[in-house]
C-alpha cells in the first residue's frame, strides 16, 4: 500500500515573519520563496496583502515568480481584504485565498462582539466572495483549538457548502494536548457533511511546546495538510517546525504518510531563513540545530563510532549534514580521542594513547572544547610517536 501524501503549507513568509525584528523586504522574500519551491513545499503563504503596500508587492512578486507551488494570500473575512488578496495573486499559476474568522466563544464574545450565527454568516460570505476570484479557497476557523466541536463542525460545514476547498483548524494559542487536537480533527471528519471533498489542515502554535505533536496527531486522525514554518519561527513561541514534521513522517513509515519535501535541503534552507530573518537557531533545535548530530559524552561517542544508529535515529546526510560530529570535552573517552587522532593522521598504540589521554584530560578541564589544533600541539609537546 503506497503512502498517502501530506501537503506541506509553508507560512514562514506570513506567520513566521510576524516575529518582532524579523521583517523581510521583498527581495529577501523572493529568495526564500525560491528556496521553498526548490525544497518541495506544496503551498507558500506569501503574506497578508492588505496589511501594507510592501506585503502586497511581495505577494504579487512571489505569485509571478512561482511556477510549481500554490501561492496563498491571507485575508480576514472582510471584503477589502479578499479583493486585495485576489489582486495580489492575479499572476499566480496556482492561486489560493486564505480567509476566515474567529470561532471560539472568547473570540465571538470579546474580539468580534457578535453572535455565533453572525460568525457563520460572515464565514459563508467571505468564502463565496473569495471563490468568485479563485477556485482554491482555504477557510480558517481562528482559535479552533478552543472552539466547541459541535459549533466548529457547523462553521466548517457552512464553509464547505460555500465553496471552501481547504479547512484550516488552527490551535491558535497552542493550548491543545495532542490527544485533544487529534480528537477534534476526527470529530470533524465524522460530523461535517461534504468533508470528504475537502482537505483538512493543521495550523498549530507552540506556546506549550506541543505544535509538532499536535500536527502529527492531526494527520494521524485525517488531516492532509500541515501548516508550518522553517525553524518553527512565528509569533510568541512560534509555529510547527517544518523540518520536524517532515522528518517524523519520514522516520515513521508505519504511519503510511509522506511529503514531497527534499529533506536533504532542510539544513541549507534553515540556515538561509535564519540569516535572512536575523534569528539564530538554538543549538539544540531538533533536526537543524548545530548540536543535532554532535556527541560529547564518552559513552555516546563510543557507540556512534562503533555503529551510528546506536545514538542517531536520522542519518545526518538525509537532512543535508555531511556527518556526525564527535566533540572532544572532558566527558570524552579514549575511543573518541583515538578516533579524532586517526582523522588527523595519528595512529597510536595503547600505551601512547593512554599517555595522550591523561594530558588531554588536563587540557579539556581548562577548555570547554578541545579542537584539532589543540591535539596537534599536544602531540608535539609530548613527543608522541605513531605506531607502525
Amino acid at each position: 500500500m503506497s503512502a498517502e501524501k501530506i501537503q506541506i503549507f509553508d507560512t514562514t513568509l506570513r506567520d513566521g515573519e510576524q516575529v518582532p525584528g524579523c521583517k523581510l523586504n521583498t527581495n529577501e522574500k523572493l529568495v526564500i520563496a525560491r528556496q521553498l519551491e526548490l525544497l518541495g513545499v506544496d503551498v507558500i503563504e506569501a503574506g497578508f496583502p492588505i496589511s501594507s503596500p510592501g506585503d502586497f508587492e511581495a505577494v504579487r512578486a512571489i505569485a509571478l515568480q512561482t511556477k510549481e507551488a500554490t501561492v496563498c494570500g491571507l485575508s480576514r473575512a472582510v471584503e477589502g481584504d479578499i479583493r486585495t488578496a485576489a489582486e495580489a495573486l492575479k499572476g499566480a499559476v496556482r492561486p489560493r485565498i486564505h480567509t476566515g474568522i474567529g470561532t471560539s466563544d472568547l473570540h465571538v464574545q470579546y474580539k468580534l462582539r457578535t453572535s455565533r450565527e453572525e460568525v457563520i454568516a460572515r464565514a459563508v460570505e467571505a468564502v463565496k466572495l473569495a471563490k468568485s476570484f479563485v477556485e482554491d479557497v482555504e477557510f480558517y476557523a481562528e482559535d479552533a483549538g478552543r472552539t466547541d466541536n459541535e459549533f466548529l463542525a457547523r462553521v466548517c460545514e457552512a464553509a464547505v457548502k460555500a465553496g471552501a476547498t481547504v479547512l484550516n483548524i488552527p490551535d491558535t494559542t497552542g493550548y491543545c494536548l495532542p490527544e485533544e487536537y487529534g480528537a477534534k480533527i476526527k470529530y470533524l471528519y465524522e460530523n461535517v457533511k461534504g468533508i470528504e471533498n475537502v482537505c483538512l489542515s493543521t495550523h498549530c502554535h507552540n506556546d506549550l511546546g506541543l505544535a509538532t505533536a499536535n500536527s502529527i496527531a492531526g494527520v494521524v486522525n485525517g488531516a492532509r495538510q500541515i501548516e508550518c514554518t522553517i525553524n518553527g519561527v512565528g509569533e510568541r513561541a512560534g509555529n510547527t517546525a517544518l523540518e520536524e514534521v517532515v522528518m517524523i513522517l519520514r522516520q515513521h513509515p508505519y504511519l503510511n504518510l509522506m511529503t514531497g519535501v527534499n529533506s536533504k535541503l532542510l539544513t541549507e534552507t534553515s540556515a538561509l531563513v535564519s540569516h535572512m530573518m536575523r534569528m539564530p537557531v538554538q543549538p539544540n533545535k531538533a533536526i537543524v540545530g548545530s548540536n543535532a548530530f554532535s556527541h560529547s559524552s564518552g559513552i555516546h561517542q563510543d557507540g556512534v563510532i562503533k555503529h551510528r544508529e546506536t545514538y542517531e535515529i536520522i542519518d545526518p546526510k538525509d537532512v543535508g549534514v555531511d556527518s556526525s560530529s564527535i566533540v572532544l570535552t572532558a566527558r570524552s573517552g579514549r575511543a573518541a580521542l583515538a578516533y579524532r587522532f586517526q582523522k588527523l593522521g595519528y595512529n597510536f598504540d595503547k600505551e601512547t594513547l593512554d599517555k595522550a589521554y591523561g594530558v588531554f584530560l588536563q587540557v579539556a578541564d581548562e577548555k570547554k572544547e578541545v579542537g584539532d589544533s589543540d591535539l596537534h600541539v599536544l602531540v608535539e609537546k609530548q613527543n608522541l610517536v605513531t605506531a607502525g
